[in-house]
Parts: structure tokens; C-alpha cells; sequence
């Protein structure tokens, strides 16, 4: 049983619609404190206010990179990573670029990831690589996490939220598998309840992105039951 305050800090706080106001940002970031998550997770536009808001708490900023789809040119994300930086992320998100890991063209998928990871290391900053699970068979996602641990990653995490699923305890499983202990694992996408968020850690998960984080904290009452 994983308990609050070990659930708590596991969980980035999230929120990536495309229509989070800076006032639905602000709350965030009091949630966030509040409860003492591990972070927040935004789009880069709203990173310097997050940072201003959690001034002086452990919490920490990821600012998303290439999201949702991983296409944008290498250039660009190691900009867009930069200027995450400069604003306070202290942790970063990026997309794999999933046409060329789907095509056979590792080396490029490698360069890719490793061009954003050093320019986090600039400043110390960590980087997760979003694979987007659901587009992946078992075969792919073990693969794309191997190439993720070569470029240098910090975590490996299964999807965006805006994909055809999210999180599974099959996909945990098997990327726990493919890294061993030499990476964390960030589940995403579709956690809402407390049960499914333990079974995930159970599984092998270091990490949590919610957007449903204050319901996850609270455990089903007597007579409620929560789906996985």
C-alpha cells in the first residue's frame, strides 16, 4: 500500500490543455504546493509563471518539448528546451519522434533525444522521453526504450494524454523490463483513481502525470468502487 505522502510525491501535477488559463495555471501551482507533488507539468508558455508561483517550494517545473506529436525539426525542440529552461523547467517532457522510430531510423531517433538531453544537462535539468505506448507494440516500445536510455534520459514515459490511450500496467511492465533499474518510469495518461495510480507504481512506475491528482490522494470510501 503506497501511502499518501509517498503517492504525493510521485505525482506531476498536470495540465496541457490548450485552453488553461494563466488563473487555472496559478491553481495549479497552489495544488501543487499545497499537496506537495513532485511537480508541475505545463506547455512552455506558461513555465516562468509556474516557476514565479513555486518560488521557494520543492516543487518542481517540467515543460513539455516537440508536444504533442514529437514532429517539430531537432532545432527546434533544443530551442524550445532552452527556452524551458531559461524560464525555470527544471525538468522536461520531450516527444520521440515516432515516424522515424516506426521507420527503422534509430540513429536518428538517438540524435534527436540526445540533442535535448544536452542541452538539460546545461543546467542540470532532467528529461523524460514520451513514446506514446499506444501506438507502439511490445516489440517497439521495448526497442524505443533502449534507444531512449542511449540517448541519456532520465525517464522513459508512456504517453502524451493526447494519443489513442493512456498508461497501462502491460506497458509499465514491459518498459520496467527493457530499462531495468537504470531509468525512471513515467505513467501517463487516463490515471484517475488512487487504485489504478498504486497498481502502476506495483508495476513499476516512478512516476505519475494526472491532471486527476486531488481525486487520486483520496483512497474509494466504503461502498464506492474505483475502476482501473
Amino acid at each position: 500500500m503506497t501511502s499518501p505522502e509517498a503517492l504525493a510525491a510521485a505525482i506531476d501535477h498536470t495540465l496541457l490543455s490548450p485552453g488553461a488559463t494563466p488563473a487555472a495555471i496559478e491553481r495549479l501551482c497552489e495544488e501543487a504546493r499545497g499537496n506537495r507533488f513532485h511537480a508541475v507539468c505545463v506547455q512552455g508558455v506558461h513555465v516562468a509563471r509556474c516557476a514565479r508561483a513555486l518560488l521557494g517550494s520543492s516543487v518542481r517545473v517540467a515543460g513539455v518539448v516537440g508536444f504533442p506529436l514529437g514532429g517539430s525539426a531537432t532545432r527546434v525542440k533544443v530551442h524550445e528546451a532552452a527556452c524551458a529552461l531559461e524560464d525555470g523547467a527544471r525538468e522536461l517532457d520531450v516527444v520521440v519522434q515516432l515516424g522515424h522510430l516506426l521507420a527503422g531510423d534509430e540513429r536518428f531517433v538517438v540524435a534527436d533525444l540526445a540533442a535535448v538531453v544536452q542541452e538539460a544537462r546545461s543546467v542540470g535539468a532532467l528529461v523524460k522521453a514520451i513514446l506514446e505506448t499506444g501506438l507502439l507494440t511490445q516489440e517497439q516500445l521495448t526497442r524505443a526504450c533502449l534507444l531512449a536510455r542511449e540517448a541519456g534520459v532520465d525517464f522513459v514515459k508512456t504517453s502524451t494524454g493526447f494519443g489513442p490511450r493512456g498508461a497501462s500496467l502491460e506497458d509499465v511492465a514491459c518498459m520496467r523490463a527493457a530499462v531495468g533499474g537504470e531509468l525512471g518510469i513515467k505513467a501517463s495518461g487516463g490515471i484517475r483513481t488512487h487504485a489504478f495510480a498504486c497498481a502502476l507504481l506495483a508495476a513499476g512506475a516512478t512516476r505519475l502525470g494526472t491532471s486527476a491528482s486531488l481525486a487520486i490522494l483520496r483512497p474509494a470510501s466504503p461502498g464506492e468502487q474505483e475502476n482501473t
